[in-house]
């Protein structure tokens, strides 16, 4: 018998991994303004909207920008990073996920996604899986980023389900903030896993069927 009735993942480094078109799109963005941008900095943009992510990289920047010019250089990362999305297919989706979501699907569960990201639908679309999931929260849909709640309440709420029948499932610690926050219980994996705030912690993916069926 489950013990949830649906499972809220988080896209980004859980589904799958875009952290180096990320990476290699916002250090583009930063190089031509000549901010200083690394792995560290890069690290504080996990699970982060575009916005608040270009905020923190603009803490090293020396000069003044309008809004109107950080919304052109939030589009120009974008663009960049689409581009680099493209490489991506049916092949980077582990067999392990694939395998595990099967799993839970067929055991019952209703599944969705809980991202901030606005390209969540393509990246879902590259990787097959653009009709697979119950329901979409992204970064469409809300406004306001993780550790803020607001991603998962309306995930669930697409799913017609309360907070407390659904886990949800991250990789980064505003993350787990963030389903603590709307009353989730929580399955983390890497930092999300020893941030010591989830539900429960994970070594792999596919802990997820002991979890659910607990």
């Amino acid at each position: 018998m489950n013990k949830y009735t649906g499972v809220i993942f988080d896209l980004d480094g859980v589904i799958c991994f875009t952290d180096k078109y990320h990476y290699q799109a916002w250090k583009s963005v930063a190089d031509r303004l000549h901010i200083p941008f690394d792995e560290t900095v890069n690290n504080r943009l996990r699970g982060v909207s575009r916005m608040d992510s270009l905020e923190i990289i603009l803490e090293r920047y020396d000069g003044r920008l309008s809004g109107q010019e950080k919304e052109a250089l939030a589009e120009e990362k974008n663009e960049l990073y689409k581009k680099l999305l493209c490489n991506m297919s049916p092949a980077d989706l582990s067999s392990e996920v694939k395998d595990t979501l099967d799993a839970l699907r067929a055991s019952g569960l209703k599944l969705a996604i809980g991202s901030s990201s606005k390209n969540t639908k393509f990246i879902l679309k590259r990787l097959g899986l653009g009709e697979y999931f119950d329901a979409i929260s992204d970064g469409t849909n809300i406004t306001r980023s993780k550790p803020d709640p607001q991603v998962f309440l309306m995930a669930a709420d697409f799913l017609g389900m309360a907070p407390e029948n659904c886990l949800v499932v991250e990789d980064a610690e505003a993350g787990i903030a963030a389903a603590c926050a709307g009353g989730f219980d929580s399955a983390g994996l890497g930092e999300a896993a020893a941030c010591g705030r989830a539900t429960y912690a994970m070594r792999t993916f596919a802990d997820l069927k002991a979890i659910c069926h607990a």
